[in-house]
């Protein structure tokens, strides 16, 4: 992957994560995008309530990664740090 491609790549990926951003925030949680590695394995940090919550994997699955994957559908994982 190129620096134009993992360019275009996160610009997609913080635009989805922009989409749900409300939806985290409601909650008192946001979500903060990190890096994405060279096999595109993105990473995020979970932030505010959502930090620590029981169900932040569940967020994290369910919520930030659906949304990811219909901009970016050739992400391999998405892992929180």
């Amino acid at each position: 992957m190129d620096n134009l491609q993992k360019e275009e790549i996160v610009q997609k990926i913080k635009t989805a994560i922009e989409s749900i951003r409300p939806y985290l925030i409601a909650d008192g949680g946001d979500v903060e995008f990190i890096d994405i590695t060279d096999d595109l394995a993105v990473k995020v940090r979970l932030t505010g309530a959502c930090h620590g919550c029981p169900f932040s994997m569940m967020t994290l699955k369910a919520g930030i990664e659906q949304a990811i994957r219909k901009s970016v559908p050739q992400i391999r994982e998405l892992q929180a740090v």
